[in-house]
């Protein structure tokens, strides 16, 4: 069961990808992200008061959730949108293919999880395999990429301790509502930046169909995939979701390559099978 959650969680992460470059090209990144954020929010909320009564979160819990919100929205999405405008191209992709490994040793650091050398291995390797798919010609030495490269670090990070942070209140609430209520936070925080991007943007040249890739970012990534991330921290040690989590990037290419015409060379395949091995070498 939990590794079916997994691989679903990756599917619905891996797609956003190329789903959300579509929507990008037509709307305004920081509007694209205020109706994600906005819509996720309001949706969870939904879910939240029309489930059985929960007990009430404790006040001193509120402020953590809070701290998430802060950690996912402005520090994880709106750095990464920032970032990526200061540096080249390929380099959001190669920093956060360093996810699983931070996640990893965040896990045996913060959450006093075992270090097992064969989770060690896997992680490594499909670290490896991940940058050998998404590396080639990526990498540009250059100082005008570095604030861009270090905002997207900082992205990244982010995203690792949101994770970390969040497994106790997870344990204590529920992915859900840990979900709902941390992108409601950090959704509040955005929300005057990009309340006023959203009023300057044009959408005379927007169709309807870029909006459909909103209402997946919204939908399939920051309700579902979220809620099924929590869920699988609660679940198993960080640093055996780390491994899993290389799977992303090799669903994301594949779907780029079905659905935007993006091509797949040798270097994917090689770097797929070593991320495979990554992952078969951790579940044996």
């Amino acid at each position: 069961m939990v590794v079916f959650t997994l691989l679903i969680q990756q599917f619905l992460s891996g797609l956003t990808f190329p789903i959300a470059k579509f929507g990008l090209d037509l709307i305004e990144p920081f509007t694209f992200a205020f109706f994600r954020f906005c819509l996720s929010s309001i949706t969870l909320l939904a879910i939240v008061a029309f489930r059985r009564p929960h007990p009430p979160v404790e006040k001193h819990d509120m402020l953590k959730l809070f701290g998430l919100g802060v950690l996912i929205i402005p520090f994880n999405q709106t750095a990464y949108l920032a970032g990526q405008k200061l540096t080249a191209a390929g380099h959001g992709a190669l920093l956060f293919a360093t996810v699983p490994i931070w996640l990893f040793l965040a896990g045996i650091i913060h959450l006093k999880e075992k270090f097992l050398l064969r989770r060690g291995i896997g992680v490594t390797l499909g670290m490896a395999g991940v940058l050998a798919m998404v590396g080639g010609g990526a990498l540009k030495i250059d100082n005008r990429y570095l604030w861009g490269d270090l905002i997207i670090l900082m992205a990244v990070l982010a995203w690792v301790y949101y994770t970390i942070l969040g497994k106790p209140l997870v344990m204590k609430y529920g992915a859900i509502r840990v979900t709902a209520y941390s992108l409601s936070f950090g959704s509040a925080v955005y929300f005057p930046f990009g309340f006023y991007r959203a009023m300057k943007f044009d959408y005379s040249a927007v169709p309807w169909t870029a909006w459909l890739s909103v209402l997946y970012a919204a939908l399939g990534v920051s309700v579902t995939a979220y809620v099924l991330w929590y869920w699988l921290i609660k679940h198993m040690d960080a640093s055996r979701l780390a491994v899993f989590n290389n799977i992303q990037p090799v669903i994301a290419s594949i779907a780029a390559f079905l659905f935007l015409g993006e091509t797949l060379d040798l270097s994917f395949i090689l770097g797929g099978a070593i991320v495979l091995i990554g992952v078969i070498i951790t579940e044996t």
